[in-house]
């Protein structure tokens, strides 16, 4: 009886782990859906005849400390092509200001998950599915329903510490109805650079912080987070992550360190070009802020360079054109939830500290601080 048991947990664990995925069929694998990872330009154009594509995104929670920063660094800038500049913002939960949240979306910029309790790499390195559900499906419920923000426009996902989980964040995005990653890193194909694909087949990305996702995934997509190269030729992630850079107050280093790294992709196969930071380190280096402010103001100056949001880069990547298609094109749209009815929420008992917490938000006081498990706080 006991052989029984034991046989009947083998086989049910066995059952739950995914068979792998096959190496990419370049002959069924094809655009929009599907995208075999590779430094090739998606619909094989020259490099000089598509844009340079640039991400911004912050990581973190949305408050009154850090809303002014991005006020004042995006306000009414356009590209070229005299569409607004995009960002993204990928958001964790804790002491988010729902209202603050729903004042970016609604001025165009995109809404993506960076977990709910936003805890140490190894719990993100071991967690389940269950667990997965509860940090990323439960906290695409909160910002639809305290932020007031469409469900359908929270499209992405970047791991904390861009630690990933296997396959399981991947089957909970699966569920969510979630569209991409941007939490993988390469340092090996970084020139030229390795552009967005799909997880319908085995990846050739380099794996940095695993485990990385091993099964087919179809129609899910991973945008690489192509690496910087600092000062001392180390690679990084993040620009804030690099050990080597100028000195806080040294704008011309800044901006120079920017531009290097920017040339990479530029000059090589224009593979997006990510600026990925969190608020703080903008903030307080004021050589860094000054920099970025410069370079933001460069790239408006240039007919073949567009900051865009991820969505909006996916968009172009499954349905790519020339650059003067491109210009051509119009502006995106924002598709409003319903309007943010102000609320302030003072001191919410919560199931995961014995701190009162404040909560502002677009629908109601919960009765408990929203959290794992009871993303409505009921």
């Amino acid at each position: 009886m006991r052989l029984l048991v034991i046989f009947a947990c083998v086989v049910a664990a066995l059952a739950q782990e995914l068979p792998l995925a096959e190496e990419c069929d370049a002959e069924k694998c094809k655009l929009p859906d599907c995208r075999c990872s590779g430094t090739d330009i998606p619909g094989g154009f020259e490099a000089h005849r598509i844009p340079q594509f640039v991400l911004l995104t912050f990581d973190d929670a949305v408050t009154v400390s850090n809303i002014e920063t991005y006020r004042s660094l995006l306000g009414e800038r356009k590209n070229f092509n005299k569409c607004q500049v995009g960002a993204t913002f990928f958001v964790s939960h804790e002491y988010t200001d729902y209202r603050l949240l729903n004042e970016l979306y609604s001025n165009g910029y995109e809404i993506a998950m960076h977990s709910i309790s936003h805890q140490s790499q190894d719990y993100f390195r071991n967690a389940d599915k269950e667990l997965l559900r509860k940090e990323i499906a439960d906290q695409k419920t909160i910002i639809t329903n305290f932020g007031a923000i469409p469900a359908a426009s929270i499209q992405g996902v970047r791991m904390p510490f861009l630690q990933m989980a296997g396959n399981a964040s991947f089957e909970i995005m699966k569920e969510a109805g979630l569209k991409y990653d941007l939490s993988m890193p390469t340092t090996q194909f970084d020139y030229p650079g390795m552009w967005p694909y799909t997880l319908d087949y085995a990846s050739t990305q380099d794996c940095i912080s695993g485990p990385c996702p091993s099964a087919s995934f179809p129609g899910l997509w991973a945008i690489p987070m192509i690496a910087w190269t600092d000062l001392d030729k180390y690679k990084c992630a993040m620009v804030d992550a690099c050990f080597s850079t100028p000195a806080d107050d040294d704008t011309e280093g800044w901006f120079r360190f920017i531009l290097q790294n920017f040339e990479r992709h530029y000059l090589g196969n224009r593979a997006p070009f990510g600026f990925y930071v969190h608020e703080g380190p903008v903030r307080t280096r004021p050589g860094l802020r000054a920099a970025l402010v410069r370079f933001m103001d460069m790239l408006s100056t240039m007919n073949d360079v567009a900051l865009v949001t991820a969505s909006e880069l996916l968009d172009w990547v499954q349905n790519p054109v020339s650059l003067a298609d491109y210009l051509q094109k119009p502006c995106r749209e924002v598709t409003l939830g319903r309007r943010c009815r102000s609320v302030t929420c003072v001191g919410l008992p919560s199931n995961h500290t014995t701190e009162l917490l404040n909560m502002n938000n677009c629908l109601r006081c919960p009765r408990v601080y929203p959290w794992l498990g009871n993303p409505l706080g009921e």
